[in-house]
């Protein structure tokens, strides 16, 4: 749909009817958190319509460190910066997270901040705008 939510999308496979369901985010739609995991842990490709920084945690949520650090580098906001520092903080690169938390304007977390528990806070904070 236009507006977000669910699509179905058929193919042909090997002569059989493939029906996915494509996540869309856009328009009028805001994905939940939990939308957002059920996103993560389904299909191949990321939900159309993300931003940048939502993107990154989908990348990063499904072992592609890279392909999440492209998508935070590339989106020049806030929100962008700071999920870069959090790979950066996941990545064991301290400094590097230190410069990028400063551009996101977020402290560092605290020493008993887990990474988990800071991919769910981020993720929380960005599918609820």
């Amino acid at each position: 749909t236009e507006d977000g939510g669910t699509e179905d999308r058929r193919t042909e496979d090997g002569g059989e009817r493939v029906v996915e369901k494509v996540m869309r985010v856009g328009k009028g739609r805001q994905m939940s958190f939990d939308e957002f995991q059920r996103a993560v842990a389904g299909g191949a490709q990321a939900p159309t319509g993300m931003s940048g920084a939502l993107g990154a945690l989908w990348h990063d949520a499904r072992g592609d460190w890279d392909g999440a650090h492209d998508c935070a580098q590339e989106d020049k906001s806030r929100d962008g910066s700071w999920v870069h520092a959090y790979l950066h903080r996941k990545e064991g690169d301290e400094g590097n997270a230190g410069y990028w938390y400063a551009r996101a304007g977020r402290p560092v977390p605290a020493k008993g901040v887990t990474l988990a528990a800071e991919w769910a806070a981020i993720a929380r904070e960005l599918v609820a705008r």
